[in-house]
């Protein structure tokens, strides 16, 4: 999928001032695991103490957990007589490499990711990739990225067998690369996630970053991804408007804990505008959606990112 700098990730994004925009765009230490998270580093805020304020705190905290009940008895019945239990799955594992190149190189650039195409496609015939792909930044900023790289895994040595051969091919020391004036990579890992086999060319990934309160109950990503944003997404990806998505954490924290991800593939440009309808349209015949997602998500640190893709699904 994309990419977004120190926001937003290299692989599989609307505004972020409400609760209407959440979903509006579109990867060892200890990894993310709902189901026996007891370190709760990867998917939630750390707890802070505040001395005198603590029973404040606990009930901000009463609150959020009550919220995300909220979300997951708002959307039982739908969920149950539409569509199947939202279940965790394997983890899958994204390596995201972002660049900032000028613009008098973004030919070259172009030229590098299809000689890259060879290394991944040997990688998915061999069954050591699900997926990868090459970003273009759409919507600019002052020295922020211009271009990404991704691919994906559901395993630790499928990515790190696909960078090995990139830096023995001499993919990494390209001289396109040697002209950057910034790079960063991300490490995501997902437990909710899913495609459509094909490839894609100039199909659009929005990817959002988001930020949980430090009250936000410890499953809080997995109770808004079951109850709320899998549910949506995989409507929209059964009708075509969009052809992935997944919902990410950091796998190597480069940046503090508590911050996760989402990220969706459309087709066509028209599918960024069906997605922005659908979510309107869900929150508003789910009022107490909103609530509960303004409870655990901190809207400030909000970011979005829309590229141009092209990308192979295996």
């Amino acid at each position: 999928m994309a990419a977004m700098g120190q926001a937003r990730p290299v692989r599989l994004r609307f505004p972020a001032a409400s609760q209407h925009d959440f979903l509006r765009i579109g990867r060892l230490p200890q990894e993310y695991d709902p189901a026996a998270d007891n370190t709760k580093q990867h998917t939630h805020a750390i707890r802070f103490s505040h001395g005198g304020n603590s029973m404040i705190s606990k009930q901000r905290g009463a609150f959020a957990t009550l919220c995300a009940l909220a979300i997951t008895a708002v959307w039982a019945a739908p969920a149950n007589a539409q569509t199947a239990e939202v279940k965790e799955k394997p983890r899958m594992y994204t390596y995201v490499s972002n660049w900032t190149i000028p613009r008098v190189h973004w030919a070259d650039m172009e030229k590098q990711s299809g000689a890259n195409a060879k290394i991944f496609d040997k990688a998915i015939a061999s069954g050591g990739l699900v997926g990868y792909g090459d970003d273009v930044n759409l919507v600019h900023q002052a020295d922020g990225d211009t271009h990404d790289t991704f691919w994906s895994s559901m395993s630790m040595a499928g990515i790190l067998n696909v960078l090995d051969d990139l830096h023995r091919t001499g993919a990494s020391t390209a001289s396109v690369l040697n002209n950057a004036t910034k790079h960063s990579d991300l490490l995501f890992v997902s437990r909710f996630y899913n495609w459509k086999s094909g490839t894609m060319k100039g199909a659009y990934t929005h990817g959002g970053s988001y930020k949980l309160k430090p009250d936000a109950p410890d499953d809080a990503v997995a109770t808004l991804a079951k109850g709320f944003i899998v549910p949506l997404l995989e409507k929209l990806l059964a009708d075509g408007t969009i052809q992935a998505y997944e919902i990410d954490v950091e796998a190597i924290h480069t940046e503090a804990p508590g911050t996760f991800w989402v990220f969706w593939i459309a087709p066509a440009a028209e599918g960024v505008d069906k997605v922005t309808a659908a979510l309107g349209e869900s929150l508003k015949a789910q009022p107490l959606v909103g609530p509960a997602l303004d409870s655990m998500v901190d809207s400030v640190p909000h970011r979005d990112y829309l590229a141009r893709t092209d990308a192979t699904y295996k």
